[in-house]
């Protein structure tokens, strides 16, 4: 269950225990509606980890298995291209936290805002920055070129155990 909501629900929580599902828990500042109006933040990067820190300790106290969860930092859902290339940066940061990383950021807007490619176009971005979040520590990658970023990751994976 891939929810952008980062189970806050605890009917949803409860599905999800119920069924033993797998469960992403995603950070968003603020509703679908309205996140990206005026996002705002003192410290992304801690404010974001907080929150998924606080998630994880709240869903696994309602029973959810810790070993079914992972994390989402969120890119794109409530924050500006300068946060989520702060997030980017730190990715380190939550890849420590335990659960496994998931990062979403295929053909997303900032993409487009750095390079300037419309959105059919992004996939060069897109790769860069997935190649950028597998060796961050992300193990769980959300894209739209498939066939693409398989190919993208095999390489990648094989130059870095070339470099070792």
């Amino acid at each position: 269950v891939n929810d952008v909501t980062g189970l806050r629900d605890p009917e949803m929580r409860a599905v999800v225990r119920a069924a033993g599902a797998g469960a992403v828990i995603m950070h968003m500042q603020g509703e679908p509606s309205t996140m990206q109006r005026a996002p705002e933040y003192v410290d992304v990067v801690g404010e974001v980890s907080d929150w998924l820190r606080r998630r994880v300790d709240e869903v696994i106290a309602d029973g959810v298995a810790a070993a079914s969860v992972a994390i989402d930092p969120g890119i794109g859902f409530g924050k500006t291209s300068a946060h989520n290339l702060a997030l980017l940066g730190a990715l380190r940061r939550f890849a420590e936290m335990g659960p496994p990383l998931l990062v979403g950021l295929s053909r997303k807007r900032f993409i487009g805002d750095i390079t300037g490619a419309p959105v059919d176009d992004r996939l060069p971005g897109s790769l860069t920055a997935l190649v950028w979040c597998i060796w961050r520590g992300a193990s769980i990658l959300r894209v739209h070129d498939v066939r693409a970023s398989v190919a993208a990751v095999r390489m990648a994976t094989a130059l870095a155990g070339a470099s070792a």
